[in-house]
């Protein structure tokens, strides 16, 4: 008896030094490791519920681009099978009905327009399906018969021409249109996306939808004979955000052809969902448009024919996503934002009996199922997305994506917050403590806004908080008011009023962790892209108290942007005509308090962005170093609102510890 239990005793000191040991020579994570990660996207599970499709997308340093590839995996697990090369990027992996193909979108070469490739789904070369002159911008299979719906733009008429030297030649470009530019795009025409089907062999694709109108997210019915989709078919489409859903025959290619209106709401309805008996669709409405992105994403049913629309979330009060309904078509399926989670719910068609199906600190981005069970796309504060069944209420991780990576990094604690802002609103947000955290010292600290601002910060792995919290920095990630996951109140409390009670509410973050014990006042920072730039620009205006800023694609002069990025609608809807309100755009500008700045501070864009255009990051630098500021601005070439150039998203990680290093002196050791 003693011996076994010396020798029990033994096998227990002995498992504490081997975690002390795996602890030990686990290292910090450094920007190297973040661009070696990889990003998971596109669940599709395959119509006999064996396999799930999904794309893996990497970056090559040495190509400075990146690659995505298709994959397929056993639903029941085991090593995935690469549907595509390493040649060339593919997207929308759709399984065939019969089970045997996989197809997806490509272009094999640089000049090449996308069409549609097919492949064995046990892979080999895969064989193009399509020849059109324009391109294809997505594809769906019917799930009976062997027909492709194809979503096209109308050709120009140097496509339709056997010169392909054509197509490169520039041209005027010759603007009519209201909207007029948008990022990724460029300027925009009258050349509209429409939706075609085409028959496997035939070389001509078979128009169903026309006119001055861009059609979008088609969905087949479950017998095939009609599409559903959405569209804005109002008399002037820019000037309002009044998608609807409608219905097209499938069969009928006459362009006269009539069209089901299912839904009449003068707002956004889209994702439509068809219910297994192809009765109804299910979709994602907005039930108050006048707050514009401020307003909750409810769950709506209506008939597939048109009549009445029943809003089945009215009292969730929270954004919905991604509607599917259950297979006896009883109840529906979707995402659902909250309080720092994105989880898998459903709640009945008549709108009783929600249920969180999948739920906890996790952020789930995509899924399918098949019969009772789910792929998930999911993520955790540590753990990059992966895809996990859940069957039988059980989830098991399918992919193990970065393992590679991560499994030789330290983690940092990621700690969930609730406080008070000043007028004793409740606000949540994340600490996400350095690593080898010792409570006993104070530590320099980072406030790193979201962009948005209707977004929210949830249990996803953050690249960018995961890395300050690896060079020894407290990072906080608030959920301000205009952040989702609340409630439409607390979404719509910065309504033409930025900058006030959002600030309000980041700074009782900062001081939050300071009377926690965790932040060195004197060692603060405050950074973010996009909306998380902007508010940035307001709180370096606000406060002298941050030692060093980061503000990333941020906007300043707020007039200076109407005409020049792509928001003319909602700047209208919100602040009303600049010429007509001019105070009420003046006045939430932070261009006009830029003599107030005194943190030293890293403007930083992309020279390309329509979005939010590197004016604003120009205008903001100018100011300062005529006010000889410490500032400094980035501009990269040819990138839009996100930066996607490997090397420069290297540079711009780097930039920012390099800034930091600099004002904040992370280097001098943590006060006690």
């Amino acid at each position: 008896m003693r011996t076994n239990l010396k020798s029990s005793l033994s096998l227990f000191l002995c498992g504490l030094c081997s975690i002390a040991f795996a602890q030990q020579t686990k290292k910090a994570l450094t920007v190297e490791d973040i661009l070696n990660l990889k990003t998971i996207s596109e669940v599709q599970i395959s119509p006999d519920g064996k396999w799930v499709a999904y794309t893996v997308s990497e970056m090559d340093m040495k190509k400075d681009k990146s690659l995505t590839r298709i994959y397929s995996i056993p639903m029941k697990g085991g090593e995935p099978i690469a549907i595509t090369g390493k040649d060339y990027s593919g997207s929308q992996p759709r399984w065939s009905p019969d089970n045997k193909y996989l197809s997806f979108l490509a272009r094999k070469k640089e000049d090449d327009k996308a069409q549609v490739w097919i492949s064995n789904r046990m892979g080999g070369d895969a064989e193009v399906l399509t020849k059109i002159p324009q391109g294809t911008s997505s594809h769906e299979w019917a799930p009976v018969g062997n027909k492709l719906l194809l979503v096209l733009t109308d050709p120009k008429p140097e496509e339709l021409t056997a010169d392909k030297e054509d197509d490169k030649k520039a041209k005027p470009f010759v603007i009519d249109r209201r909207q007029f530019k948008q990022d990724y795009v460029g300027y925009l025409d009258r050349y509209r996306k429409h939706l075609y089907t085409l028959v496997p062999g035939d070389s001509i694709p078979t128009q169903l939808t026309y006119g001055d109108y861009d059609d979008s997210d088609p969905v087949w019915s479950p017998d095939g004979k009609n599409i559903a989709f959405v569209s804005n078919r109002t008399k002037d489409p820019d000037g309002n955000s009044n998608t609807d859903i409608w219905v097209v025959d499938a069969d009928n290619p006459y362009k006269d052809k009539k069209l089901t209106q299912v839904t009449t709401n003068p707002n956004s309805d889209n994702s439509p969902a068809w219910s297994p008996d192809g009765k109804h669709i299910a979709h994602v409405t907005i039930t108050d448009g006048t707050i514009l992105w401020y307003a909750t994403q409810h769950l709506a049913i209506a008939a597939s024919t048109g009549g009445e629309t029943e809003v089945l979330s009215k009292t969730l009060d929270r954004n919905i996503s991604k509607p599917k309904f259950s297979k006896d078509g009883k109840s529906i399926y979707f995402l659902l934002e909250e309080s720092g989670t994105s989880i898998l719910a459903s709640v009945n068609t008549d709108g009783e009996k929600l249920e969180r199906v999948i739920k906890g600190d996790i952020s789930i981005n995509d899924y399918d199922f098949h019969e009772g069970s789910f792929t998930v796309l999911m993520g955790k504060a540590n753990r990059t997305d992966n895809l996990y069944t859940f069957q039988k209420n059980q989830l098991k991780e399918l992919t193990h994506i970065d393992d590679d990576v991560l499994s030789g990094i330290k983690n940092p604690i990621v700690e969930k917050i609730n406080y008070k802002s000043a007028d004793g609103t409740p606000i949540q947000g994340f600490i996400v403590k350095p690593i080898d955290f010792d409570p006993a010292k104070k530590y320099p600290t980072v406030l790193w806004i979201h962009g948005g601002p209707t977004s929210q910060y949830d249990f996803s792995f953050n690249s960018t908080a995961q890395l300050y919290a690896a060079s020894g920095y407290l990072v906080l990630l608030i959920n301000p008011r205009g952040s989702t996951g609340y409630g439409q109140d607390f979404c719509k409390a910065i309504y033409a009023d930025w900058g006030k009670l959002d600030y309000q509410d980041v700074m009782a973050g900062v001081d939050y962790s300071i009377a926690k014990g965790y932040t060195d006042p004197d060692k603060l920072a405050v950074g973010g892209w996009s909306y998380g730039g902007i508010l940035t620009n307001y709180v370096i205006t606000k406060t002298n108290r941050f030692k060093a800023a980061l503000s990333g694609a941020s906007e300043a002069l707020f007039r200076a942007n109407y005409g020049h990025d792509h928001y003319q609608l909602t700047w209208e809807q919100e602040l009303g005509l600049p010429w007509e309100n001019a105070a009420a755009w003046e006045r939430i500008s932070p261009y006009n308090d830029v003599a107030k700045i005194t943190t030293p501070t890293l403007w930083m864009g992309g020279s390309d962005d329509w979005n939010v255009p590197i004016l604003n990051s120009e205008q903001m630098y100018l100011g300062m170093k005529r006010l000889g500021r410490e500032t400094q601005l980035v501009v990269y070439p040819d990138e839009y609102h996100g930066i996607k150039r490997p090397s420069f998203l290297k540079d711009r990680m780097e930039r920012y510890l390099d800034w930091l290093k600099k004002y904040v002196n992370v280097i001098n050791e943590s006060k006690t």
